[in-house]
């Protein structure tokens, strides 16, 4: 009976930490509603940055390779937090966590090996 009243209490601080948390954003977004300038002219809502005015379209064409770079990077930057987990870990891994981390090195490897085999690096 007492680990049942535990958890309850666990779940109910957590859904309740979430819904002030939400309450707060929301006040927050009111108030800067509520006290935010309001104004109106011709130049509100034209583009303006660093003083310059902007001249000609704002859109701009990107290769599929730089998205593809910038996917590669996000992987590899994500695995390597892992691997920062785990070597904050190592001693409570053990010799069964080394081996895990080195299989996902390994796959890390070939798969930057098999990226630029297809010279999709380049």
């Amino acid at each position: 009976m007492f680990k049942y009243t535990k958890d309850l209490n666990e779940y109910l601080s957590f859904f309740s930490y979430i819904i002030v948390s939400l309450a707060f954003c929301f006040f927050i977004l009111f108030l800067s509603w509520f006290l935010g300038g309001r104004s109106s002219s011709r130049n509100k809502n034209t583009p303006f940055e660093s003083g310059i005015s902007s001249v000609g379209d704002t859109y701009l064409n990107f290769s599929v390779k730089f998205y593809l770079i910038v996917m590669f990077f996000v992987i590899f930057d994500v695995e390597a937090l892992y691997l920062y987990a785990w070597s904050v870990s190592i001693v409570e891994s053990g010799w069964i966590g080394f081996i895990e981390a080195s299989m996902f090195i390994m796959s890390l490897l070939c798969a930057l090996f098999y990226l630029s085999r297809v010279k999709a690096l380049d």
